[in-house]
C-alpha cells in the first residue's frame, strides 16, 4: 500500500525549444518531488525519487514513491526498486497476495538458468513484480493475484509499462503532454507537478452530475485520464502509447461453474472464499476488519474466525436508529469473539469530520464520507490494514435491483419494439402523473429507452436526469457536454454486443462492477482510507472467486426469501439467522436529516452565491430553488441530488 508518481520525457524533447514546458532533468525531478509531497498521506513510512537516463537518447524518466510498509518493513522494501540484473525500475502501489507462490516459481527458474544469481534482496511483493517481468514480460500481470497499480521502466526496451489490477481497486491516473507523460495515484499529484493545466472538463462535469462520480476513463480535469481496470499502457521512448486490456470479468466467466451441480458450486465457492480470505491476511502488520453487521462483512469475520483468527473489528453507530447497524455488528462480534470497537458518530463531531472528508476527496463524489469516518477511527487504533466486504453485493447478486432489472429486460424486449413517438408520449405522461418524483423520472426514462440492459442499468444509478442537468447548468456548459453519448450505455453495449456471456444476471453483475462499484465504491474506498494511510483489502474481489461466480447459474443465486443464498450456504450455517434474514441496509450516513440540521449551514455556504452558485457554471436561481425544495421536504428532491453539488464545490 503506497502511492506512485512519475514523469517520462520522450526522446528528442530535452530542450524547451521543442516543448512548451521545461523538460530539463532538474525540472523533471522537482516536478516529481512536488507530486510525491502531495501523496505523503498515502505513504507515511518513506519516500523515494529515482532518475533513469537513457544511454542512447535524451529520453529520461523520474519515478516517485511514498511507502506504507505492510510487507518487509525493513529498508530493503524501499521504492522505487531496481532489478540490478536488468536495470529495470518499478514504483508500485498495492498488494500481490500470491507473491510467495510466485517467489518459489521464479527462484526455481532463475536458479536453473543463472548460477550467478545471488537470490532475493527483500521479502517484498515489489521484487516479485520486477523478477516476474524479467521472466514473463508484460504477461506477468496475468499471474498477479491481488490489487495493484505500478509503473515499470524497461531499460532494455526503453519502454514504460503501466498496469492496473483487474477490478481497478488501486488507481492510476495519467496525463499526456507535448513531449512527456505524467502518471500518479491521485489527480492532485498530477496538478502539483505544474505540467497539467487545471481546467474543468465540461463532459466530466455533466457525467458527474448524472452518476455522482466521473465515469472512467474521464476525470473532472481535462485530458487527465484514469487507466481502465484490467488494462495496461505501454509508452515507448518516442511517445507512442498502446493501451491493452488483459482481463475482462464477463469474458473470463467460468465454464465449469455453468455446468456444476448445486453441491459442487457450494463446495467450490466455500473453497475459493476461504482461499481468498487466507491470502488477504498475509501481512507483516496487524490486520483488522470493517464490520457493518450485514451479510458480506459478517461472512469475512466468520471466515477469519474459522482460520483461528481473533480479528479486531470496527463498526459505526448513529443516534438515528434507522441508519444504525451497530446492534447487528455487536451480535456478530460476540458470536465470533472479536476484539470489537464501536465508533459512535455524534452531532458534535459531525461538522469537522464531514468537512475533512470532503476536503480529502481527490475527485468529487456523492458518497465516501462514511468510509472516511470509519477509516479514521480504525487508523487511530493503530491498524494500517483492514478487510472489507465490498464486492459481495455485486458478485453474489445482493442488490434488490438485480431482480427488477431482469424483469425490466424481459419487458423491454417487447416495449423496445413500440414506436419511439409512442414511448415518448407514455414517458411524458408518467412524469406528469408522478409529479416528477424520483421514481417517476427514472421510470419515464426507462420507458423512453430502447429497453435493453445496456440502456436500463445506467438509469437505475442516475442521481440527476438529463433534463434536470440541463435545468441546473448554464447554457455554455450544457452545449459543451450533452452531445457526448452516455459513457455507461456505450461501455455496456460494447461488452454485451459480442454475446460472450452466460446469463442476463451475469451481465447485470458485470454492469454493476464496471460502473457503480468501480467509479464510486472502489474509488471512494481508496481515497478515504488512504487519506489516513489505511490499506483496505477486498477478499470478495479475488479474480479467481469472481470468475467462478460469474459462471454460476442464476437459479443457484436466488432461493426463496434468503438473501445471497449461495454465500450463506457456502458458510454452512456459520452466520446467525438474525444477520442472514435481516432487511438489507446499506452502509450510509443519515445525511438526509443532517443536511436539514447540523450540516445546513455547511451546505448553504457551499451552494450560495459566494461559492458554487456564483461560479458561472450553475444557474443560481435554479440551484437555490432546488435547495429550498429539499428543505421543504419535497419528495422529488432527494438529499443525494444536493450532496453531489456540495461535494463538487
Amino acid at each position: 500500500m503506497c502511492a506512485i508518481a512519475g514523469l517520462l520525457r520522450y526522446a528528442g524533447h530535452r530542450s524547451a525549444v521543442r516543448s512548451s514546458l521545461d523538460l530539463a532533468t532538474p525540472r523533471m525531478v522537482d516536478a516529481v518531488c512536488q507530486m510525491v509531497e502531495q501523496l505523503r498521506h498515502r505513504g507515511p513510512d518513506g519516500r523515494g525519487v529515482q532518475t533513469v537516463l537513457s544511454p542512447d537518447t535524451d529520453a529520461a524518466i523520474v519515478l516517485g514513491h511514498t511507502r506504507l510498509a505492510i510487507l518487509d518493513l525493513s529498508p530493503a522494501g524501499r521504492q522505487p526498486m531496481e532489478d540490478p540484473e536488468r536495470g529495470n525500475w518499478v514504483t508500485y502501489n498495492g498488494e500481490i497476495y500470491n507473491y510467495r507462490e510466485l517467489r518459489g516459481c521464479l527462484a526455481s527458474w532463475r536458479g536453473s538458468r543463472n548460477r550467478a544469481w545471488d537470490g532475493w534482496r527483500s521479502q517484498t511483493d515489489t521484487e516479485v513484480i520486477l523478477k516476474g517481468y524479467a521472466r514473463w514480460g508484460q504477461d506477468c500481470v496475468q499471474r498477479l493475484r491481488g490489487m495493484f497499480a505500478f509503473a515499470l521502466w524497461d531499460s532494455g526496451r526503453q519502454e514504460l509499462f503501466l498496469a492496473r489490477d483487474r477490478f481497478g481497486i488501486k488507481p492510476l491516473y495519467y496525463y499526456r503532454g507535448e513531449g512527456f507523460l505524467l502518471f500518479a495515484s491521485e489527480v492532485r499529484a498530477l496538478l502539483a507537478s505544474g505540467f497539467v493545466p487545471c481546467r474543468l472538463d465540461p463532459v466530466g462535469l455533466w457525467q458527474y452530475l448524472a452518476y455522482q462520480a466521473v465515469p472512467a476513463p474521464r476525470t473532472m480535469i481535462q485530458n487527465v485520464s484514469l487507466l481502465p481496470p484490467g488494462c495496461s499502457l505501454t509508452v515507448t521512448a518516442d511517445g507512442t502509447l498502446r493501451e491493452q486490456p488483459y482481463w475482462d470479468l464477463l469474458q473470463n466467466a467460468s465454464p465449469e461453474a455453468a455446468v456444476a451441480s448445486w453441491a459442487e458450486v457450494r463446495a467450490r465457492v466455500a473453497e475459493l472464499l476461504s482461499e481468498s480470505v487466507a491470502l488477504h491476511l498475509v501481512s507483516d502488520v496487524p490486520v483488522g476488519a470493517f464490520l457493518s453487521g450485514g451479510i458480506d462483512s459478517s461472512a469475512i469475520i466468520a471466515l477469519m474466525h474459522q482460520m483461528g483468527q481473533t480479528p479486531r473489528t470496527f463498526s459505526v453507530g448513529f443516534a438515528e436508529r434507522q441508519y444504525d447497524e451497530s446492534r447487528y455488528a455487536r451480535d456478530v462480534a460476540t458470536r465470533f469473539t472479536t476484539d470489537h470497537t464501536e465508533i459512535v458518530v455524534r452531532e458534535s463531531e459531525l461538522l469537522e469530520q464531514v468537512s475533512d472528508a470532503v476536503a480529502a476527496m481527490d475527485q468529487p463524489s456523492g458518497d465516501g464520507v462514511n468510509s472516511y469516518i470509519v477509516s479514521r477511527a480504525v487508523q487511530a487504533e493503530g491498524i494500517s490494514v483492514a478487510l472489507s466486504g465490498l464486492g459481495g453485493d455485486e458478485l453474489f447478486a445482493g442488490y434488490p435491483s438485480f431482480r427488477r432489472l431482469q424483469r425490466l429486460v424481459r419487458l423491454g424486449n417487447i416495449w423496445g419494439r413500440v414506436p419511439q413517438s409512442a414511448r415518448q408520449l407514455a414517458s411524458g405522461a408518467i412524469r406528469t402523473l408522478g409529479r416528477s418524483s424520483i421514481s417517476a423520472v427514472k421510470t419515464a426514462a426507462m420507458v423512453e429507452s430502447e429497453g435493453d440492459l445496456a440502456a436500463l442499468l445506467p438509469i437505475t444509478r442516475q442521481v440527476l436526469s438529463p433534463s434536470q442537468r440541463r435545468a441546473l447548468l448554464e447554457a455554455p456548459w450544457v452545449d459543451a457536454a450533452q452531445s457526448e453519448p452516455d459513457p455507461y450505455v456505450q461501455l455496456l453495449h460494447r461488452h454485451f454486443a459480442n454475446g460472450i456471456h452466460p446469463s442476463a444476471l451475469a451481465c447485470i453483475k458485470y454492469g454493476e462492477a464496471r460502473t457503480y462499484m468501480h467509479d464510486v465504491l472502489l474509488r471512494d474506498t481508496d481515497q478515504m482510507s488512504m487519506a489516513h494511510a489505511l490499506g483496505v483489502r477486498v477478499p470478495f474481489l479475488d479474480h479467481k472467486l469472481a470468475e467462478y461466480l460469474m459462471g454460476v447459474p442464476a437459479a443457484y443465486q436466488y432461493s426463496g426469501g434468503t438473501p445471497k443464498p449461495l454465500l450463506v450456504a457456502s458458510l454452512r450455517g456459520a452466520l446467525p439467522d438474525s444477520i442472514v434474514r435481516r432487511p438489507k441496509q446499506g452502509f450510509t450516513l443519515p445525511l438526509d436529516s443532517w443536511m436539514r440540521g447540523p450540516l445546513r449551514g455547511f451546505c448553504e455556504e457551499r451552494l450560495g452565491p459566494g461559492r458554487l452558485g456564483g461560479r458561472g457554471i450553475f444557474q443560481a436561481p435554479v440551484l437555490q430553488a432546488l435547495w429550498a425544495s429539499f428543505l421543504a421536504g419535497h419528495k422529488a428532491v432527494s438529499w443525494s441530488r444536493l450532496w453531489v453539488l456540495v461535494a463538487l464545490e
